[in-house]
């Protein structure tokens, strides 16, 4: 009798050779649902797909930004360091003639730009 009831169940929808028209309908409004979440994520993955470019580009443009960065303070680091060299080699002179020059001249130039941006 098992067995009876499971072929009752398997040929449940077949009615003299043809599907019912409810489980038809049924399977139609199924595949329409399908479809259209189908759709609806092929919309979302290109819009991933956009988002992720963009942020690619993003990425790749503030790389850049970084390595230009880098580069101009490398540079400044250079101008600064041979600065500061320079400065050691007039402090360790002793020339006392040169060290009141040069603290008259950081003077002079303080107050000019004091003055002039007042």
């Amino acid at each position: 009798m098992n067995s009876r009831s499971t072929r009752t169940s398997l040929f449940d929808g077949i009615e003299e050779g043809r599907i019912r028209a409810s489980s038809y309908s049924s399977h139609e409004i199924d595949e329409n649902e399908n479809d259209q979440a189908i759709d609806g994520l092929q919309d979302r993955v290109s819009i991933l797909k956009r988002l992720s470019g963009d942020i690619h580009e993003e990425v790749e443009t503030h790389n850049h930004m970084l390595d230009r960065m880098g580069n101009d303070m490398d540079s400044s680091r250079g101008f600064l360091s041979g600065t500061v060299d320079k400065f050691k080699m007039v402090f360790e002179t002793k020339s006392s003639r040169r060290m009141g020059t040069l603290v008259g001249s950081f003077v002079v130039v303080f107050l000019l730009i004091y003055y002039l941006t007042r």
